[in-house]
């Protein structure tokens, strides 16, 4: 039985060689743990954690099938792992229709801003994985990534705030962010503001002349 695997080759982000493998490039484990929504001590079910755990279980079948095992067991065994694969594919559908062809347009090279904005407004907010890609998207337009900044999860704010497509007033909000420093981005990009970027250097400045010197 195959699966398909999405290519990461379509497009590079700012920059960034493009790695091979069916996983984002960027994506770590901690990303699995990341903004921990807790209802009675549970974490929120987004869909980078599920598709985590899907690619987890995937290789978990590749290792099954290039190893000698009893028939019964193997049979067994890659029953069992399909069925907890198929399962995860239903949960991100159920997160956002047609999950995996909409990580397929994100990821073509014939992705226009157009439809990365209406992929941005159809999506949930628990689907993290998709609004993080479109989030690093070189052709993401001022208008998606405007909306992006709102959102609850600190990689795509942080994404947002390096984007060279991200506005002025963008950029100036981010700088303001109190739950993380991504001021120190906001800084650094070309689109900020001049005062705002003077201000935040010299911020930045100060921070390292009140360092300790070894």
């Amino acid at each position: 039985m195959s699966y398909s695997v999405h290519s990461m080759s379509a497009y590079v982000t700012f920059g960034e060689v493009p790695k091979g493998d069916w996983e984002h490039p960027n994506m770590r484990r901690s990303d699995l743990v990341q903004h921990k929504e807790k209802e009675n001590g549970r974490i929120g079910r987004t869909s980078q954690i599920v598709f985590g755990e899907r690619q987890h279980l995937l290789r978990v079948l590749d290792s099954l099938e290039g190893t000698q095992l009893p028939i019964a067991r193997m049979q067994q065994e890659r029953r069992t792992l399909e069925e907890l694969i198929h399962a995860r594919t239903r949960e991100l559908n159920q997160i956002n229709t047609a999950w995996d062809e909409k990580i397929g347009l994100v990821l073509s090279a014939e992705a226009k801003p157009e439809m990365l904005e209406k992929l941005t407004k159809q999506a949930p907010e628990e689907d993290f994985y998709l609004l993080r890609l479109i989030s690093e998207h070189p052709r993401a337009n001022a208008k998606t990534l405007a909306r992006l900044a709102k959102h609850p999860y600190g990689a795509i704010r942080e994404n947002v705030a390096r984007h060279p497509n991200a506005d002025a007033h963008t950029l100036s909000y981010l700088s303001r962010d109190k739950t993380q420093p991504l001021w120190y981005l906001v800084a650094f990009n070309p689109n900020t503001p001049s005062p705002l970027q003077r201000k935040l250097r010299d911020r930045l400045k100060r921070l390292g002349d009140n360092q300790p010197s070894n």
